[in-house]
């Protein structure tokens, strides 16, 4: 079992930025690859970033170029930044867990075993 915490949401305007994190634990951190999703109200929950252990990741094209996945192994964090924020990112937050060492981390929410709570985020136009 893998329990998921996340931290770091909030209200910013249009443009600005916040850091996500989700703290794991319960199991060796070193095995799961880590995402993001995210979901808007009235919305089907969105792949947004994911990476492996090694530091490889993958990102929604909705994003790129704006937010930045990371893990850090020896705290069992994984963490989110998102910067030039838009309205439109506005959404609940999730972070994931699923065991996977190589290859590409899927970006299937049915594929993910564990999940957080959720953290809000919403941007103001």
């Amino acid at each position: 079992q893998v329990q998921l915490v996340e931290s770091g949401g909030g209200l910013v305007q249009a443009g600005g930025s916040l850091r996500l994190s989700c703290a794991a634990s319960g199991r060796t951190f070193t095995n799961y690859a880590m995402a993001w999703f995210h979901q808007a109200p009235g919305k089907e929950r969105e792949f947004v970033a994911a990476i492996l252990w090694t530091g490889s990741s993958t990102y929604a094209d909705s994003v790129k170029g704006r937010f930045t996945i990371s893990r850090d192994n020896a705290k069992n964090t994984v963490y989110l930044q998102m910067n030039s924020l838009k309205p439109e990112d506005t959404a609940v937050y999730y972070c994931a867990a699923t065991v996977r060492r190589t290859g590409v981390a899927t970006t299937v929410p049915r594929e993910y075993a564990y999940w957080g709570q959720g953290t809000q985020v919403t941007v103001s136009s």
